[in-house]
């Protein structure tokens, strides 16, 4: 089902050039923020005017005269200097609803897109031997949802989580174990390698320390990266273990986020650990690597220093050490040769803005990527603590994100038994996760990405406001109607399916109708901007709308002419909740609270 949006954007652009003779129109349709100016308004008019040195009420009017829209919109309004007001016509929207009850593949009426793309996104990206914070949450769940809304629209994605799994660190590392397994013959320890995320700090923590206070073991560590480095499968083996446990945990940090990352999406640098040289090679072979102070750096253009000197983004360092840069490289060309992607787009924090233009620029300039390909920065700020500094324990470490779901399924557990303590254990406990962690996603995902948010357990467990736990509870109480009619024996799938007209004359009817037939629309403005806080938006006054609907309008108790309607209305919001928290967010739903 197409757009309202979209019909309206290309009728008014027909009207526009029929009004004036032009073929650079563009009608510029939005919603209304205001509902007494309407359902949509169109911008374009003012624009078109200027360039045409003419009045644009008087341009506005001439549009109108030239507009059909009698099948969709109530007459168009000229408001101010050439905005045009749209009303959309209560039976142009039942027979939209009407559409999206008969649509039977569950897209609730949303068209793919009409040109499917690959679509490369890279993501959470943890590093190896190290528990994930939260400031892996952000990258992590953000990234899931773009990739979860860019399948939904008909992409094909390709998830790459792009992990930490090679450098110099990981020859202490592989060391560290190779101790390990002689202090385990002696029976000084139990294991060589860490079975838990507790482990895993630990042993990174003593390896480190060794590392700086014994010389001896630095020399063994600074041995065994010559031998990574050089393939010796000693050292190969060791370090494929601490790869291989590393994952089994991230992914048990994934399964309990609800996020689609699989073990087979890992791609870590280490895969790209034999293009490298390659890498240096062809760019300067092109001109664009260039020794500065024994280094190897591309100077993309447009970058400076304080100093107004090219800034160098460095691909080798002098003592032939390879980068992140190098890296990054190395896998845009992987990204584009291998996987065929038409567009790229990296998830991670606002700090290393710098670093993808350059890469970006140094690709782009060494025509690795043609003009077709997009390249994206998807940047977000960073997690606050209640002080507004980020988010740290009290001791300054970096909060466990394991901890702070545990943390999030307590509380959601206490709220469970004070509003309903006479449920069963196990009802409660499943709950208890579903609101504890879709809070803490939900909180995230309603605030604008590039902004730092402040992480409260309150806030984003609160039953009122937009918050996980109240859609979950708007999705319940559709539910609790359900199960209500069937009390009734009201046959509620037979209702719906002989369903043939609706009657939409109540104003909160209209309302909750006008929204539903919106979703699409705000699906594909989350996409396109990678923004989900334009869908929690959405679906939080969806939500309202229904409150409204449903304090107003009678649905088990009203006749036979109003009934079907009303339950339908139900329906499709139930179902729209529950799409866009389940299969667009990863948040569980509940039909019980």
């Amino acid at each position: 089902m197409k757009p309202v949006i979209d019909i309206l954007e290309d009728r008014i652009s027909v009207a526009m050039a029929a009004a004036t003779g032009r073929s650079d129109c563009a009608a510029i349709v939005r919603p209304s923020t205001d509902p007494k100016f309407g359902d949509y308004q169109a911008n374009g008019v003012m624009a078109l005017a200027k360039k045409m040195k003419t009045a644009p009420r008087q341009l506005a009017e001439e549009v109108v005269k030239n507009l059909d829209v009698d099948d969709i919109c109530q007459p168009p309004e000229i408001a101010g200097p050439g905005f045009i007001n749209l009303r959309l016509k209560a039976d142009f929207i039942a027979n939209s609803l009407l559409e999206i009850n008969s649509d039977l593949s569950s897209r609730l009426g949303v068209d793919k897109a009409a040109v499917p793309k690959t679509i490369v996104v890279d993501f959470s990206c943890p590093n190896i031997a190290k528990p994930m914070h939260v400031g892996h949450l952000r990258s992590t769940i953000i990234g899931d949802c773009i990739c979860r809304m860019l399948e939904f629209l008909g992409h094909k994605v390709r998830r790459q989580n792009h992990i930490g799994d090679w450098g110099t660190q990981f020859g202490m590392l592989v060391a560290f174990m190779e101790r390990r397994a002689a202090e385990a013959l002696e029976g000084r320890v139990v294991g060589v390698i860490p079975s838990t995320l507790a482990e895993f700090e630990a042993f990174y923590k003593e390896a480190k320390q060794l590392f700086d206070t014994d010389e001896n073991f630095a020399a063994r560590s600074r041995a065994a990266v010559v031998g990574l480095h050089s393939g010796d499968q000693t050292w190969i083996g060791r370090w494929k273990l601490l790869v291989a446990q590393s994952v089994k945990h991230y992914q048990e940090m994934y399964d309990r986020l609800n996020v689609t990352l699989k073990p087979e999406h890992v791609r870590g640098e280490s895969e790209y650990r034999d293009e490298l040289p390659g890498v240096v090679e062809d760019l300067q072979r092109r001109g664009l690597g260039k020794e500065s102070d024994g280094a190897v750096c591309v100077f993309p253009e447009g970058f400076k220093n304080k100093e107004g000197e090219p800034l160098p983004f460095m691909i080798q360092k002098s003592d032939g050490a390879y980068l992140y840069a190098t890296t990054d490289l190395a896998a845009i060309r992987y990204r584009i040769n291998e996987l065929k992607a038409d567009k790229i787009i990296y998830v991670t924090d606002a700090r290393q803005k710098l670093h993808f233009e350059m890469l970006f620029a140094s690709a782009r300039m060494a025509k690795w990527v043609s003009d077709d390909i997009e390249l994206s920065h998807v940047m977000f700020g960073s997690v606050l603590g209640e002080d507004g500094a980020p988010l740290k324990t009290r001791s300054g470490e970096n909060v466990k994100l394991k901890e702070l779901l545990d943390e999030a399924v307590e509380r959601a557990r206490a709220v469970v038994e004070e509003k309903n303590p006479d449920l069963d254990q196990d009802k409660k406990t499943e709950i208890a996760k579903a609101v504890g962690i879709g809070a803490v996603k939900y909180a995230d995902y309603s605030n604008n990405r590039t902004s730092d948010y402040i992480f409260s357990f309150d806030k984003m467990l609160a039953m009122d406001g937009n918050t996980a736990p109240y859609m979950q509870y708007a999705y319940a109480r559709i539910k609790s109607i359900e199960r209500k009619a069937e009390e009734k024996n009201i046959k509620i799938e037979k209702e719906l399916r002989a369903i043939t007209d609706l009657s939409l004359t109540e104003p909160a009817e209209l309302d909750l109708a006008k929204t539903l037939s919106r979703y699409g629309e705000a699906i594909r403005a989350a996409a396109a901007d990678y923004r989900p806080n334009y869908l929690t938006a959405y679906l939080y006054e969806l939500a309202q709308k229904f409150s409204g609907f449903y304090t107003n309008c009678p649905v088990l108790d009203a006749g036979p002419d109003k009934r079907p309607t009303r339950l339908l209305l139900c329906d499709l919001t139930a179902k729209t909740i529950k799409h866009g928290l389940s299969e667009l967010l990863g948040i569980e739903v509940v039909e019980q609270m």
